[in-house]
């Protein structure tokens, strides 16, 4: 029997089947703060709703990970399928059509706000001028050998920087390993799959941690010689 709506194993069992991809106990509680749920709460919860097959779950160590139950969803055929994939490229041309408009009121609007009044011009001056004036004192105390950042702030922030730069790594490691658990023997294609489940790799927003390590192999280096 499927729990009131109300409930904490309702309010989870929901979140589950409209999120309809893996998920942890964090994912889940961190998700539903906004019910004032706890982490325990919502743990008691996804094991329950596991114990009575209202959800699917998978053990990975000590890690459970948790799914909605695809019985429950229309699997489209072949024909749905197809009539899906025209419809949506329809939409994509439409949505380029539109964002072409958008560039181009857009280039307007800007070339329209660089005609600059007379008041506008001097004030836009006097800002440039206070910016330079502000430059030329940073460079002369540069040149004047003065440190403008402390030591102990440096080592806080070099600190900082590697501390997220190894999280990152580590982070990566497990994604990938959790990722090639869970589609090793999966029938989907990855890349749809992936796509279903809204995942974006560091590739797809044109980031890369290569040069952040480098950067901090580099800091790694400088401090060894400076010791």
């Amino acid at each position: 029997m499927p729990p009131k709506s109300d409930s904490v194993e309702g309010i989870v069992l929901t979140f589950v089947n409209e999120q309809n991809r893996p998920l942890n106990s964090q994912n889940v509680a961190d998700a539903l703060q906004k019910f004032s749920l706890k982490k325990t709460a919502v743990q008691k919860a996804l094991d329950a709703l596991a114990d009575s097959a209202q959800i699917s779950f998978k053990e990975y160590g000590k890690q459970k990970i948790y799914l909605a139950r695809q019985d429950q969803f229309d699997i489209p055929n072949g024909e749905e399928l197809e009539e899906m994939k025209k419809a949506n490229s329809k939409l994509q041309e439409e949505i380029a059509e539109q964002k072409k408009i958008t560039s181009e009121v857009e280039s307007e609007i800007k070339s329209l706000q660089s005609n600059l009044t007379l008041e506008e011009i001097r004030s836009k001056e006097a800002i440039l001028q206070s910016e330079v004036q502000e430059m030329e004192e940073k460079l002369n105390k540069l040149q004047s050998g003065v440190i403008l950042v402390k030591p102990e702030d440096k080592k806080i922030i070099e600190e900082s920087f590697s501390e997220r730069v190894t999280q990152w790594r580590k982070r990566k490691r497990m994604f990938k390993e959790l990722w090639d658990n869970i589609t090793e023997n999966s029938p989907k294609d990855l890349k749809e799959f992936k796509e279903e489940l809204g995942l974006e790799y560091d590739e797809d927003v044109d980031v890369t941690i290569q040069p952040y390590s480098e950067m901090l192999a580099s800091l790694s280096k400088r401090r060894k010689v400076s010791r």
